[in-house]
């Protein structure tokens, strides 16, 4: 394999985690802050805005996941 290419692919590699983790990252940190403000707002609902708050956070951070897949794939499958 070329150089270059492989040099492409880490490039692109980190192009696709640091585009693919700013979204998720501002996504967390709002839901985070509505999680908080709510449950101190209505302290006897914590349990049922703790438990939508961690299933937003799983559903967020699935984007992030999937940029680390195609990260891995530039680095890996370019031969």
């Amino acid at each position: 394999m070329d150089i270059d290419a492989k040099s492409a692919a880490y490039i692109g590699a980190a192009i696709a985690m640091g585009i693919g983790s700013i979204g998720p990252a501002f996504g967390q940190g709002m839901i985070g802050k509505a999680a908080c403000e709510n449950i101190g707002k209505y302290p006897e609902s914590s349990r049922e805005i703790r438990t939508t708050m961690f299933l937003a956070m799983g559903i967020v951070e699935s984007s992030a996941i999937y940029a680390l897949m195609i990260a891995g794939a530039l680095i890996f499958l370019t031969t």
